[in-house]
């Protein structure tokens, strides 16, 4: 199957839903602190679980969607973030939360990941990086979705109709793919190609896989991508989790207002999406790296030490911007280092990037109930600024029209 305007729509809003269902808990930390009569920093596990069972889970939607082909994988994965939702709608205590928010990561694992090895496989590397925007575009609209209905939806139906809503569309969205696909593959030639696909296809072994993967690891380029992505996912996810909280204890925001402050951060990033053609002609892969890390910063710095809370909403704007502008281009190395294992390389990269952003969780979680997060927004600000440059300076060089 190629690439059709439908299939990418359909695709986008899997990868929607998913990015929703990942930022939803954002606004709810204090809510369910309160709730749970546990501390902000201890209600964080609902971010920290999702975000492990995310990052793991990659080692094993990486393969398998080389095996099975991207878009089944996604399809069923979409249908149970459907079943997670539901149950994590109906948990009747933090533990069993966090338990089905970690089943809602797995699952959530193999959509957005395996979304970007179809787009590698399918898309021209010189119009990848727009195309990689546009679904970008669906990620970041579904976390400001995400986190204004989190907010939202606590304040007005209780937390749990958030979970309960996004159960439904999962459902919806995975039902559509399916028929669509099933559509796609019932022409004869999309049956030949299916099935000459299938055959080519090995065998899958787990001794196979493993050492496909040490021998992916053997490669500089694939090593140098995967550690940097791991270190912006600890200073940049990993403090976006604790931003509504920021709102709500430093400046006395409602649960709604934090989750709709927040919003500005996935504006900074659907602008990206929207611009990012002309911005990748005129600044180059190195520039953006570069502009990226440094809005970041400023970003969180505007977070950490704002005299009014206008600023620290402009800084939400600024850091969404520029993690998009890192990302995206680090994206678009993760889809190049390695073509004939994309579905692995992938996949690892999103697995490194959730680990590294489940640690900057927890590292974040220690420090917020004592009161440290203004100094640990500054210390990511200037991790952030190096790790700008240090990409800045190691990603290819090229234009807009590629290699």
């Amino acid at each position: 199957m190629t690439s059709s305007p439908t299939m990418l729509r359909l695709i986008g809003l899997a990868a929607f839903s998913s990015m929703a269902s990942m930022r939803v808990c954002d606004p709810m930390l204090v809510a369910l602190a309160e709730e749970f009569r546990i501390s902000t920093g201890d209600a964080a596990a609902v971010v920290a679980a999702f975000a492990v069972a995310y990052g793991v889970l990659q080692l094993v939607y990486g393969p398998l969607g080389d095996r099975l082909g991207a878009l089944r994988v996604i399809i069923g994965a979409t249908a149970a973030c459907a079943v997670f939702n539901a149950v994590t709608a109906m948990a009747p205590g933090f533990t069993v939360l966090v338990v089905a928010r970690a089943a809602m990561g797995a699952a959530a694992a193999g959509i957005i990941p395996l979304s970007m090895a179809w787009i590698g496989d399918q898309v021209p590397y010189a119009q990848r990086q727009e195309t990689l925007a546009r679904l970008m575009g669906a990620t970041v609209t579904g976390m400001m979705a995400g986190q204004w209905f989190g907010g939202f939806a606590t304040e007005t139906m209780g937390w749990r109709a958030a979970f309960a809503v996004l159960s439904v569309l999962f459902a919806v969205t995975a039902v559509l793919l399916w028929r669509h696909v099933r559509a796609a593959n019932a022409t004869p030639q999309a049956l030949a190609r299916s099935q000459a696909d299938a055959a080519g296809r090995p065998a899958f072994s787990l001794g196979g896989y493993v050492a496909s993967t040490v021998a992916l690891l053997r490669v500089p380029r694939v090593r140098w991508v995967l550690a940097v992505v791991a270190i912006e996912g600890a200073l940049a996810f990993g403090t976006l989790a604790f931003v509504p909280a920021r709102m709500v204890d430093g400046f006395g925001l409602s649960a709604s207002a934090a989750g709709g402050a927040m919003v500005l951060y996935g504006v900074g990033g659907l602008l990206y999406s929207v611009f990012a053609r002309r911005w990748l002609a005129w600044l180059g892969e190195r520039g953006l790296a570069l502009a990226g890390g440094a809005l970041i910063a400023a970003g969180l710095l505007l977070l950490a030490w704002p005299p009014v809370v206008a600023w620290a909403v402009v800084g939400c704007f600024l850091a969404g911007l520029g993690f998009y502008m890192l990302h995206n281009t680090l994206q678009v190395q993760a889809t190049q280092m390695a073509p004939e294992a994309r579905g692995t390389a992938v996949s690892l990269f999103a697995c490194l990037l959730f680990l590294g952003q489940s640690t900057g969780v927890l590292i974040v979680a220690f420090g917020v109930d004592r009161g440290w997060l203004p100094p640990m927004f500054t210390a990511a600000a200037v991790g952030v600024i190096v790790l700008g440059v240090t990409v800045s300076r190691r990603v290819q060089a090229r234009g807009a029209s590629g290699p």
